[in-house]
């Protein structure tokens, strides 16, 4: 192993966007000098930051969970402030309510919006046409936005290098070990196999999937996670469509947005885009089991079921599907809510695990972290 380079203040663990955002916040906001983004993937925001909905949760989907709905209200308008360059926009979207097996119903979902002061209002008639009027008792117009994945990929690294961040490509850390009271040692694998360790005061594991597959000193999350793989399909949008994103809601149904890093659409099913689930454990590789499924499209039935709703569907032509893990807590399955993960690993003084369901979960990191941060510093004034 080669020798162990100079302290860091701090080491990151994933290039994705949450990973990029903590690192640019430690070297911007809280002037640490020397902070380092390590990344297995050959570029940042390749993965989870990638394959997804690209949707900017305003908190209507979360009906069931208050928390979850309420801090998308107060999430979006910052995150549509600070990226207002990757936010589309330019398109309507609709939330229609199932008549049969749903959740909630119509006068339900009204009523939560006015409680969490959303905007909705009913759908013209132009626009409630395209639903099938036997199975969809309401149609809303509400304001959620996309957001473009390669634009904001482009911007974390434009920041991070102007931040002075190092960026550490193709290389997956293998192990965190104590190095004393107040020092971590990271132990990765560069890409030309070649190991090495890099000592810090701090650790942010933001590696998603892959949160419990580090070695050595790490014990893993106190929080119980649950893995799947799910496909996202792309679809070209019929022209009636095209400006449109749908979801209906709330049980085993679908949503249709756009996705503006490939100027297609996405058509996700809550049956059909989960492929495969198991509780997350140390030594079950996430990632390598991706990597070992067939990859077999669900997107015929997607579009069988769909189109029964939204007629218009049939005409959709799939272009490719995503396939991804998706990472979630395994207390929030009943709910469908989508919290934070931010744990502090007692075993690892400065060893952080990070995990987020949404994009505008970003706010809740750090607002967590600020007060980690701010704390650790009150600690060390009293002590000296």
């Amino acid at each position: 192993m080669n020798a162990p380079n100079s302290v860091h203040d701090a080491v990151v663990i994933g290039g994705g966007f949450y990973g990029a955002v903590i690192a640019l916040y430690l070297a911007k906001q809280r002037g640490f000098k020397r902070v380092t983004v390590v990344e297995r993937e050959p570029a940042l925001l390749q993965r989870a930051s990638y394959n997804n909905q690209a949707r900017v949760h305003n908190g209507y989907h979360y009906p069931r969970s208050f928390t979850t709905a309420y801090r998308s209200r107060i999430n979006l308008p910052k995150f549509v402030r600070d990226w207002p360059q990757v936010v589309k926009s330019d398109f309507i979207k609709l939330y229609a309510i199932a008549r049969r097996n749903s959740k909630v119903t119509s006068k339900q979902f009204q009523r939560f919006c006015r409680e969490t002061n959303a905007q909705m209002e009913l759908a013209k008639p132009a626009l409630k046409a395209l639903f099938e009027p036997r199975l969809i008792e309401d149609v809303f117009v509400v304001q959620e936005y996309a957001f473009d994945s390669l634009l904001l990929a482009a911007w974390a690294r434009r920041e991070l290098l102007e931040a002075a961040v190092e960026l550490r490509f193709d290389t997956r850390v293998e192990a965190i070990a104590r190095a004393g009271d107040d020092r971590l040692t990271v132990m990765a694998r560069g890409p030309g196999g070649d190991t090495y360790s890099l000592d810090t005061r701090y650790v942010f594991n933001c590696t998603y999937s892959g949160l419990n597959q580090l070695g050595g000193d790490f014990a893993g999350t106190r929080t119980r996670l649950k893995q799947e793989i799910t496909e996202m399909a792309l679809v070209q949008a019929p022209p009636e469509l095209e400006g449109l994103g749908v979801t209906v809601m709330d049980g085993p149904y679908f949503s249709m947005m756009p996705f503006p890093s490939r100027g297609l659409h996405t058509l996700s099913h809550v049956r059909y885009t989960p492929h495969l689930h198991w509780d997350d454990a140390h030594g079950v590789d996430p990632y390598a089991r991706l990597a070992e499924y067939p990859r077999e499209t669900r997107v015929d039935r997607m579009i069988r079921d769909v189109e029964r709703y939204m007629p218009a569907v049939r005409r959709a032509k799939y272009v490719e599907s995503l396939f991804e893990v998706k990472t979630v807590l395994a207390k929030n399955e009943v709910d469908d809510g989508r919290p934070i993960l931010f744990e502090k690993h007692a075993n690892l003084p400065g060893c952080f695990s990070v995990l987020g369901g949404k994009i505008d979960n970003i706010y809740d990191v750090l607002e967590k972290l600020d007060a980690e941060l701010l704390a650790a510093a009150s600690n060390q004034t009293l002590c000296s």
